[in-house]
C-alpha cells in the first residue's frame, strides 16, 4: 500500500489505471469489431449518418474489466460471466433508443456550444428545469417541464452562445444542476482513490451481505454483478424519496435489480436512520451514490460507521469525486462522459459516445474493485467517479492508433435475460429489519 493526497492506496487500485490502458492497446481490429458488436457503435453517432468507430477502445476495456470479474471468481459456485462490452448498450436494448448525435440517447442531455468551447447539460428533472433562469440569468420562456423539445433547447443553446465555459460550469454547480465542460477532467488522479486500507478476514463474495443505496444504473449494476457472483443484495431506499429509476423502464430496472431484496425506510426520522445504521453494520459492502453531507447528517457515512468499528468494503460512486468541492457537483452518465472527454467525433463536431457509457463503466470498474478485495482480504474505501472514470478511457483511445469504421457489421444493442421481475418498494423491509 501506498499514500495519495494523504490516504492510503490500495495496491490494487493504483494498478487499475495501468491495466487499462495496456488492455485498451490490443488488436484495432478486435477493438473495432467488439464495438460494433455490442451495440454501442449503433449507439454512437449522428442518426442520419453512419455509425463511428472512434472510441471503439473501449470495448476492449469493458471486455477487461469483464475478465478480472471472471478470474476473481473462478473456483467459487458463482464464476461471474459477462460481456463485458454488451453491457454498454442494456438500457438502450430495453428502451429503444439509438444515436442522436450531440443529442444523448435518453434525450435528457445536451452538448451545447459557447463562446469559448462546449458543454454538456442535463435536463432530465423538472428540478433542473426549473433552475434555468437563475443559470442563464435570463427569463428563457420555457415551458417548464420535461422533456424538453427542440425549441426549447434551441432557446437554451442561443442562451448560452455568448457565455464562457467556466462561467456557465461554475454558475451550475453553485445551482446544484448537471452540467460539465467538455474534456474539463483529466485522467491525473488515480482511477480508483482509496483510504482506511487494512488488511481483514473477509467473507467470500457469494457468502457476503451488499448493502445497495445507490440509483439509476452505475451503482445497482455494480450491486448486480455482486449478485451474479452470489452475493445477497438488499436495496435500500428512502420512502419518501425512492429510487428514480422506478419511474423509468421497468424492463430495465428488473434486469439490474430482479432476486435482490427492498427495503424501504423513512430517512427523515431518527428511527428511520437508526433502522440505516443497524443495517449498515450488518454489511459486508456497501454500495453508495449520495453526496457527503446526506449520509453524514444521518452518521451514516463512512467515517462515522469506520469509527464505530465497521469494517468491510465501502463503495462511493459518484459524479466528480468523493472529496473537496467536487463531491458536491451533481452529475449523469452522459455529462460525465462528457466532462472525462469521452466522447466522439465526426466532421461536425462531438457527439456523445454510446448512451451515457459513464454509467456502465463505472458501475462495471466498481464491482471489479469489490471483487478483488475479498480476493486479496482488504476492506476500505473505494471512491469511483462517474467522470473520471471516463477521463481514463478517454485518455485509453488517445493513446492509441485512431480506429476507423470498417466493413464489419453493426449490431443493435442487447441486454442480457432479465431473472425475473424486481421486488416493489419496501416488500422485504420487514423481513430484513427482523432479522439478527
Amino acid at each position: 500500500m501506498s499514500t495519495y493526497d494523504g490516504r492510503v492506496q490500495w495496491a490494487g487500485a493504483a494498478q487499475s489505471a495501468e491495466r487499462l490502458l495496456e488492455a485498451m492497446g490490443g488488436d484495432a481490429t478486435l477493438a473495432r469489431r467488439r464495438w460494433a458488436a455490442s451495440g454501442a457503435m449503433a449507439l454512437t453517432g449522428r442518426p442520419d449518418a453512419a455509425p463511428l468507430a472512434g472510441p471503439a477502445r473501449v470495448a476492449l476495456a469493458f471486455d477487461q474489466w469483464a475478465e478480472q470479474l471472471a478470474v476473481g471468481t473462478a473456483g467459487t459456485p458463482h464464476v461471474i460471466e459477462v460481456d463485458g462490452a454488451a453491457l454498454i448498450g442494456e438500457r438502450a436494448a430495453l428502451q429503444g433508443l439509438m444515436r442522436r448525435g450531440a443529442t444523448s440517447c435518453g434525450g435528457g442531455c445536451r452538448l451545447l456550444h459557447t463562446s469559448d468551447g462546449a458543454v454538456a447539460v442535463t435536463l432530465a428533472r423538472d428540478d433542473d428545469v426549473a433552475l434555468l433562469d437563475a443559470w442563464l440569468g435570463r427569463a428563457s420562456a420555457l415551458r417548464g417541464a420535461v422533456p424538453l423539445d427542440d425549441d426549447d433547447w434551441a432557446v437554451i443553446a442561443a442562451a448560452v452562445a455568448d457565455r464562457s465555459v467556466d462561467e456557465l460550469v461554475q454558475q451550475a454547480i453553485l445551482l446544484g444542476l448537471p452540467c460539465a465542460a467538455v474534456g474539463e477532467r483529466a485522467a491525473d488522479t488515480p482511477m480508483v482513490a482509496a483510504e482506511h486500507m487494512e488488511r481483514a478476514v473477509v467473507r467470500p463474495l457469494h457468502e457476503s451481505l451488499v448493502i445497495d443505496l445507490s440509483s439509476l444504473w452505475a451503482g445497482p449494476l455494480c450491486a448486480n454483478l455482486l449478485g451474479v457472483g452470489g452475493a445477497r443484495i438488499v436495496k435500500v431506499e428512502s420512502s419518501a424519496r425512492p429510487d428514480g429509476a422506478r419511474r423509468g423502464s421497468a424492463e430495465f430496472y428488473d434486469l439490474l435489480h430482479a432476486g435482490h431484496e427492498s427495503v424501504a425506510l423513512d430517512l427523515r426520522t431518527a428511527a428511520g436512520q437508526q433502522q440505516l445504521r443497524e443495517l449498515l453494520f450488518r454489511a459486508d459492502v456497501v454500495i453508495e451514490a449520495s453526496r457527503p453531507r446526506a449520509l453524514s447528517a444521518m452518521q451514516a457515512s463512512f467515517s462515522a460507521m469506520h469509527a464505530e468499528g465497521w469494517r468491510g468494503q465501502w463503495v462511493s460512486i459518484t459524479a466528480h469525486g468523493a472529496h473537496g468541492d467536487a463531491a458536491m457537483r451533481v452529475g449523469f452518465g452522459d455529462d460525465a462522459a462528457a466532462a472525462g472527454g469521452l466522447v466522439a467525433h465526426d466532421d461536425e463536431g462531438a457527439v456523445f459516445c454510446a448512451d451515457a457509457i459513464a454509467d456502465p463503466a463505472t458501475g462495471l470498474l466498481a464491482a471489479t474493485v469489490v471483487v478483488g478485495a475479498i480476493a486479496e482480504g482488504v476492506v476500505g474505501h473505494y471512491d469511483v467517479s462517474l467522470a473520471g472514470t471516463a477521463a481514463h478511457l478517454a485518455t485509453g483511445v488517445a493513446a492509441h492508433d485512431p480506429i476507423m469504421a470498417g466493413t464489419q457489421a453493426v449490431t443493435p444493442p442487447r441486454a442480457r435475460p432479465r431473472r425475473g421481475a424486481a421486488a416493489s418498494l419496501g416488500e422485504h423491509t420487514a423481513s430484513v429489519m427482523g432479522t439478527r
